[in-house]
């Protein structure tokens, strides 16, 4: 089918834009002349308060450090390549794709002309428009720059200022080889969410666009007035932005051999700094709205949206192999545990803790527990499901991983007991556990084999869809969380060993009957 643009839907939304931008925007008209040289001088000595003063419709709360730290590195290098791998909703695109550019041509007289490129010609197009809008709306910035519109000169996607800034959109792919503006060739070229999880997974397209942008892109500039700007959230291994990343390791350690300074800045910025969600923006987001973010996505899209970690399905674990059904009652299974991995030392670890019970080859993921949270509240849960599925009935072991910290970790479950009335015999787990690693992907034989299940009950619990998820993303330096995959590799090679000496029946022969068959 193809794309039909409503021109009409568009205009209407930029001209709302507009006036929204001349609202925010207003001007102190009992200001003296002395006085406005004197604040527009304090505003351009730095360019976050030049941004919140100028931006009032964008700058509805104060900037974040990230975006100081983001602003001066393209401020004070004429030549760089900056990286912004930053979360969504970060404001990346407002500052670098509009305040810094406006900043450096208008303020520090340093750029000339402006190459955007999008993801297509008609995102590219709807993103300079935010500075024309800008330019021809903001009282506040016409008051103290002048009026910039030339009327008849500004062409959709290309239009000039009336000081002789030239802007420039195109859609990621078209040719901007001989783009000129008089004697000015672009000095500054910005990128702006270009991945796409389709071309991803193309290595050719791949190829290609990283040709495209250290080739004809980066071959457009002028000399010694090269700042380039690739923003996107980094979402997936084989993007843009992985590749450009592997290539800035790559040359900045060059330039180090040969003194030069490094030419490309890799800025990662997550949406959260620790597992008490903890906003790496303040001033706009909450740790509450950020858990309820959490909540309401999956572990895979919020690792690859917010947390910069972009996660590969099926690196070891196999989508097809997670399978469902329903569980036997408790009392019909060869052997029953509960394992815990909670998470002592790493700060943003999950909590994990699973009851799996084995019947002949086939192991049952039952009760599925796998959360940032605290340890009282795994102890809280299991107390809760101990009283609810009457487990004192079975022969269950209760295991938690507890070899450095084995008191601390048994006192949890021993609070909750003393709070209940009675104790579950909880038991630290006190072996050394080598080469994750390698113990986890051994594990994954079970689930090829297609002898695990989860448990149809809880398949759309977040419980099970993360430990799932977290199974699915595991591979050996991805950065993702592995407890899951951790307390159930332990908890299945528990139950392998007391399934092969329960079911391993002696058996006993006569010394004569031995020297009979040895004879």
């Amino acid at each position: 089918m193809a794309f039909i643009v409503n021109y009409d839907k568009i205009t209407k939304l930029y001209d709302s834009h507009c006036k929204r931008i001349e609202k925010a925007c207003t001007i102190d008209i009992h200001e003296t002349p002395h006085e406005k040289i004197a604040r527009i001088k304090d505003l351009e000595s730095d360019y976050i308060r030049w941004f919140e003063y100028y931006m009032k419709d964008f700058a509805t709360c104060k900037s974040a450090p990230f975006h100081k730290t983001i602003s001066n590195i393209i401020i004070k290098n004429p030549v760089c390549k900056l990286l912004n791998d930053a979360f969504r909703g970060s404001a990346k695109s407002v500052h670098t794709m509009l305040g810094v550019p406006l900043y450096l041509g208008f303020v520090k007289k340093e750029m000339n002309f402006m190459l955007l490129i999008g993801e297509n010609e008609e995102k590219a197009k709807r993103l300079i428009s935010d500075v024309q809008a800008h330019l021809k709306h903001n009282t506040r910035f016409i008051n103290d720059y002048g009026e910039q519109f030339n009327q008849g000169d500004w062409a959709e996607g290309n239009f000039t200022t009336k000081n002789g800034i030239h802007f420039h959109a195109l859609g990621f792919g078209q040719d901007p080889r001989g783009l000129r503006f008089g004697e000015f060739r672009p000095d500054y070229i910005g990128c702006d969410d270009i991945d796409t999880l389709k071309r991803c997974n193309n290595d050719r397209l791949i190829r290609e666009a990283i040709d495209y942008i250290t080739g004809t892109l980066w071959g457009c500039f002028d000399k010694g007035k090269e700042r380039f700007v690739f923003n996107n959230n980094l979402i997936h291994k084989n993007s843009i932005m992985a590749k450009l990343i592997e290539l800035s390791k790559v040359a900045n350690k060059e330039s180090k051999k040969q003194g030069f300074k490094n030419p490309y800045h890799h800025i990662k910025t997550k949406a959260v700094l620790d597992d008490q969600f903890t906003p790496s923006w303040p001033e706009k987001y909450t740790a509450q709205y950020w858990l309820e973010k959490r909540l309401a996505t999956p572990y895979r899209s919020w690792m690859r949206e917010y947390m910069c970690t972009p996660l590969m399905d099926g690196a070891i674990f196999k989508p097809e192999w997670m399978q469902h059904r329903k569980m036997s009652k408790l009392d019909k299974y060869d052997a029953l545990q509960f394992y815990g991995d909670l998470s002592y030392k790493d700060k943003g670890d999950y909590k994990a803790m699973f009851l799996i019970g084995k019947k002949g080859r086939d192991f049952d993921i039952i009760f599925s527990f796998c959360r940032q949270t605290s340890r009282s509240v795994c102890a809280s849960w299991l107390y809760d499901l101990y009283e609810k599925h009457k487990l004192e009935r079975y022969p269950i072991i209760y295991k938690i991983e507890g070899l450095f910290a084995m008191d601390e970790f048994v006192s949890d479950f021993d609070v909750e007991g003393d709070y209940r009335g009675y104790h579950i015999p909880v038991i630290a787990d006190k072996r050394p556990k080598e080469g994750k690693f390698e113990r986890i992907e051994a594990n994954s034989g079970h689930f090829e084999r297609l002898r695990v299940y989860w448990n149809e009950d809880e398949k759309d619990t977040l419980d099970q869809t993360t430990a799932i998820d977290q199974h699915l993303a595991f591979e050996k330096g991805s950065g993702a969380n592995d407890d899951a995959p951790d307390a159930v590799q332990a908890d299945m090679a528990d139950l392998n060993k007391a399934t092969f000496v329960s079911s391993f029946d002696m058996q006993t022969n006569s010394r004569s009957s031995m020297k009979e068959r040895h004879f």
